[in-house]
């Protein structure tokens, strides 16, 4: 590192000058942070402004309990509570899928996991969650679906327990990464004084490891129902889309409608200005409402976990905490793909039935067994979860890419689409996606580095960066839906940009800031305070030293929050649905305010209404998952060799 130096500023200005420059920074990068806000702000504004003449006109008892969803019909019935009932059931659905296998993937590779098989499974789950939701959605359209349909014998496969199985699996990356964080974060003492007075490994894990970790693996199971809630195109794919009630409500196999998959299916066919347009809103408002809160309760959760990390309770008070929950957690892992295996090789539900009673039985039995028997059976079971986490990606993998490379070719590639994406290529849609998150990285980049170095450099915690960062945390949790439906309201109506490619970037910048602020505010605090202050004590001004001493340093980690926005970028759908996209265009655009083709819209458009479009569709999927594939694979590489380069 070259020394700073103040020696090349004229005399008379050494003062003034940088002073006077140092507002000014100061000042732009204030300016950064409060677009979050702003971005909160206008959002809450727009969505709240055309929603209000739905609550006034229908009435909000009726809206939010009336039980029929009917926009269209004569009278039209605006009650939602059918798409509510059918948010939470799925919902509820997902979360008994994914907390077991995301738990106890979490203490295996926090707790048993040797470093090798640790840094290849935790790259397998950062896949899974860089995979797009209209690739899972798709998947879930042609095999899992399909797969429910013919093992229990139903009219349609669509129904709670798809949404259910599939929101499960696009959730359980969130859960295994903060619960697995929470875990580590365990002081040792805890396991050494446990170990020291005779308890098993096993034993340690479970009465005093786990209830110390349990806020953060809490707050994690929240953060995991808040993605669940907010999911559009999967859902949208596999429930059926039938805006009733089960009867009775614990039949998982009937069709429902989320509030998410009522705002995808109906906004792009809504009259603008109708008494429905304003329903959706509503839809959207009370969607926004639910998801912030669900996200505000894991944001208040975590805070209040790292403001008592110095001052957590005593091994010998936690070990009270019951931690059979989670040696049932993993043996419902068992029974559950064993209940799976069954029903659809013997094609029942008494077989399902029986081998669910059999897990509950052993779930009793594990206390009656030996400390030793205990841990062999819990540790077997920790296995068999991480193994199952594993074949889930392989098994999406190997379908889409069996299926997927035979569409592959040159003209595929570098072709425009025929016969209504039955034939020709993909090449608009591949050209259309790199311009859509090119333009997003150009907006969400300067302005989330901005905000990150005001948070953690400019300005002491007190009520504004408290009031910024409640700002990025609830952009962070707005749905992608509502995002793009506060495109369609902001930019493609009021500031009349239409349906085009620079409407599609702003809302897709706007979605991808918050990690940006996250990672780039994490990678600034990773930098050791003596830089900065070996570089002030030698008279440099702070933008100096936060340029020249503390930036380069973080690049690696902004760089890899960079890379991370990039790749959910270009899987986003939900936000361009109703800004920037078209299903086929033989052109590319020429200007910023024409549309564009998008793979991520492409592959959700053959997969549900272009029959005779199989191999096309599993293509698309394909090329899509390479690419982000690609983006993500670069960021991993990123940040292990930055994480070796710290170790030399």
């Amino acid at each position: 590192m070259h020394p700073i130096s103040t020696a090349t500023l004229p005399g008379p200005a050494r003062a003034a000058r940088p002073h006077r420059g140092e507002s000014a920074i100061r000042a732009l990068w204030l300016a950064c942070a409060l677009v979050a806000v702003l971005a909160v702000a206008f959002i809450l504004l727009f969505l709240v402004a055309d929603s209000l003449p739905a609550f006034v006109e229908i009435g909000i008892a009726e809206f939010l309990l009336g039980e029929t969803w009917s926009p269209t019909a004569t009278p039209p019935a605006h009650g939602i509570l059918s798409l509510v009932v059918g948010t939470l059931l799925v919902t509820i659905g997902a979360m008994a899928v994914a907390v077991p296998l995301s738990v106890a993937t979490a203490i295996y590779l926090a707790e048993l996991a040797p470093p090798r098989i640790r840094n290849a499974v935790r790259p397998v789950i950062e896949l899974l969650a860089g995979i797009p939701s209209v690739v899972f959605g798709f998947f879930g359209l042609v095999v899992l679906v399909e797969w429910l349909r013919v093992s229990f014998a139903a009219p349609s496969g669509e129904s709670v327990l798809a949404g259910s199985l599939l929101l499960g699996i696009m959730t359980l990356p969130t859960i295994i990464s903060v619960s697995e964080d929470a875990i580590g974060s365990v002081p040792r003492e805890f396991r050494e004084g446990s170990l020291a007075l005779g308890a098993t490994r096993w034993q340690t894990i479970r009465r005093v490891v786990v209830p110390s970790a349990l806020s953060g693996i809490t707050a994690a199971i929240i953060l995991g129902m808040g993605r669940a809630i907010g999911e559009t195109m999967a859902v949208l794919m596999v429930t059926g889309n039938a805006a009733v009630i089960p009867s009775p409500i614990t039949d998982v196999l009937s069709p429902v409608r989320t509030l998410t998959g009522t705002l995808g299916i109906e906004m792009g066919e809504v009259a603008i200005g109708s008494l429905h347009h304003h329903a959706l809103f509503a839809v959207a408002t009370v969607l926004l409402v639910i998801t912030l809160a669900v996200n505000l309760g894991a944001s208040a959760v975590l805070r209040r976990l790292n403001a008592s990390a110095t001052g957590r309770a005593s091994p010998s008070r936690l070990a009270g905490v019951p931690g059979r929950a989670v040696a049932g957690a993993a043996v419902s892992v068992l029974a559950a793909v064993l209940a799976a295996a069954v029903a659809h090789s013997v094609g029942g539900m008494p077989a399902a039935l029986a081998v669910l009673g059999g897990g509950l039985l052993l779930v009793v039995a594990v206390p009656r067994l030996s400390p030793r028997q205990a841990e062999r059976a819990a540790f077997f079971l920790l296995y068999l979860a991480v193994a199952v986490v594993v074949a889930i990606l392989a098994i999406i993998l190997f379908d889409i890419a069996s299926k997927g490379f035979p569409a592959l070719s040159w003209e595929f590639l570098t072709g425009s689409p025929r016969d209504l994406g039955r034939a020709g290529g993909i090449f608009p849609a591949i050209v259309g996606t790199l311009y859509l998150v090119a333009g997003a990285i150009a907006l969400a980049l300067p302005l989330g580095v901005g905000a990150a170095i005001h948070l953690a450099e400019y300005q002491r915690e007190n009520r504004l960066t408290r009031f910024i960062r409640s700002g990025v945390d609830l952009l962070n949790g707005t749905p992608s839906i509502v995002f793009g439906l506060f495109g369609f309201t902001f930019l493609v109506l009021y500031l009349e940009f239409g349906v085009s490619m620079l409407a599609g970037q702003v809302t897709l910048g706007l979605m991808v800031l918050p990690t940006i602020i996250r990672t780039t505010e994490e990678a600034l605090r990773q930098v050791p305070q003596g830089l900065r202050e070996g570089s002030l004590a030698l008279g440099a001004t702070q933008w100096q030293t936060i340029r020249r001493v503390v930036l380069p340093p973080a690049a690696p980690g902004i760089l890899t929050g960079t890379i991370l926005s990039i790749g959910r970028a270009a899987g986003e759908t939900a936000p361009i649905l109703f800004t920037a996209v078209v299903f086929s265009q033989r052109h590319l655009p020429s200007s910023l305010l024409d549309p564009v083709m998008a793979l991520p819209y492409h592959l959700f458009v053959l997969a549900t209404n272009v029959p005779g479009a199989q191999q096309n569709t599993y293509g698309t999927a394909l090329v899509l998952i390479l690419l982000v594939c690609v983006i993500y694979g670069v960021a991993i590489a990123v940040r292990a060799r930055y994480q070796t380069t710290t170790r030399l």
